[in-house]
């Protein structure tokens, strides 16, 4: 008997598709028309080619905006993935502190992005923040203003601060989706508590890592907001990441062309990256529960 197939499903989906073409699809093609134009102002464009496209990825000011954004990044996913597994790994699993740690640990993610940015700016001044009255007070020259270690620092632990609490949800999802059998057998088994957490816990864990992971690379690598905020990509250009150089060369220098091929390289350096990781994790996982099933 041929199988029939009903086809009406897709115009529930049609609207769908109308919107994402409005907010994505034409945005983007208007973004990469300008991306081979030029003009000189009164909407008059002319073609420019790929010529943007190699001034970009020859242009030293970008590699080192990219350098930054890769650092940031790296250093970002160095702790916040570590600590958020440790954070949810120590959470209670049953009672009525479940809620309130939950509630508390939610309550970072629910303040925006701008404010963020700027209880650190107060915090981390000299004269009224507490950080940086109470270092002062401690003989430590603080100053996340003028010096680029210190405005990394900042910029970093502000970052940890409001987002860890993501990771920790989402592993915390994973732990509780655990059934109890399994520590049920892994107690019989006499398993320590690290054979517990790398062969259960780590392997059930993988899908959720594999989100956190994603979001926290997409959002360090296009963040904004908070250090614009706090330092303004300063000082001089030691936390000025390719987002903010992006804003200003498309708003500051209203260079629609190199800005728009800039953000077409930004884009791809994303969509690249969160595939290596997709791929890597994916693998890794996989063999995580083959290790796990052989033991």
């Amino acid at each position: 008997m041929e199988k029939t197939w009903n086809n009406k499903a897709w115009f529930m989906v049609l609207p769908v598709l109308v919107l994402v073409g409005f907010s994505a699809v034409i945005p983007l093609m208007t973004v990469v028309n300008y991306s081979v134009q030029d003009t000189f102002g009164n909407n008059d464009f002319f073609w420019a080619g790929t010529e943007w496209f190699t001034e970009i990825l020859h242009s030293p000011r970008f590699h080192d905006a990219l350098i930054r954004n890769l650092a940031f990044s790296a250093i970002i996913l160095a702790i916040e993935i570590p600590l958020g597994i440790l954070v949810a790994l120590a959470m209670p699993k049953k009672g009525i502190w479940v809620p309130v740690c939950l509630v508390l640990m939610a309550l970072p993610l629910l303040i925006p992005w701008n404010v963020v940015g700027t209880i650190w700016q107060v915090f981390g001044r000299t004269d009224i923040g507490l950080l940086g009255h109470t270092m002062a007070a401690l003989g430590l020259d603080y100053n996340y203003v003028q010096d680029p270690v210190d405005a990394w620092v900042t910029v970093i632990v502000m970052d940890v601060w409001h987002w860890t609490s993501l990771v920790v949800l989402l592993c915390y999802a994973g732990l509780v989706s655990i059934p109890d059998a399994f520590y049920q057998a892994a107690k019989i088994d006499g398993a320590s508590r690290w054979a517990v957490f790398r062969y259960i816990q780590l392997p059930k864990m993988g899908r959720v890592l594999l989100i956190a992971v994603l979001l926290r690379f997409m959002d360090s690598f296009m963040i904004y907001t908070e250090p614009f905020v706090v330092t303004g990509g300063g000082p001089g250009n030691s936390t000025t990441f390719l987002s903010i150089d992006l804003v200003k060369v498309a708003v500051g220098q209203f260079d629609v062309g190199p800005a728009a091929a800039m953000s077409l390289v930004y884009f791809l350096i994303i969509l690249l990256m969160s595939w290596i990781f997709y791929t890597v994790m994916t693998n890794a996982g996989t063999d995580r529960r083959d290790e796990g099933a052989g033991h």
